[in-house]
């Protein structure tokens, strides 16, 4: 179960580098406003914002593959859920105010992530 929690800690934690690239490098760009459904207007007004929003997806990133590397084992497990919880908490956020289908895109994989950290126990 090990390998199988660190798998889908290390898969939520890529999918956090991709939306930290999306948001800090592509946001004006025909693929970061289909992803997030916006206009070209709106992405050029909230560069800078998308930018920062980026930045700390980049930290939920680094903040998992940091629990995943750690060389004390429950240490590393404590990091993943602190970070997966995060993440999971973000995606009821977003899913609530923003777009439904972020609770399924990111909230899924972290809640899939948590349950496998947590039987890994």
């Amino acid at each position: 179960m090990a390998i199988i929690s660190a798998i889908l800690v290390a898969l939520v934690a890529v999918e956090h580098v991709y939306i930290l690239i999306l948001e800090m490098f592509m946001w004006t760009t025909p693929r970061a406003q289909k992803a997030f459904g916006i206009t070209k207007q709106f992405a050029k007004e909230s560069k800078s914002l998308a930018a920062n929003q980026g930045l700390y997806n980049g930290f939920l990133a680094a903040g998992l593959l940091w629990g995943l590397i750690h060389p004390n084992a429950v240490i590393g497990q404590q990091l993943q859920l602190f970070f997966l919880g995060c993440v999971l908490v973000a995606a009821i956020f977003g899913g609530a105010t923003a777009k439904r289908s972020i609770l399924i895109v990111q909230g899924i994989p972290a809640l899939l992530a948590m349950i496998a950290v947590l039987m890994a126990q």
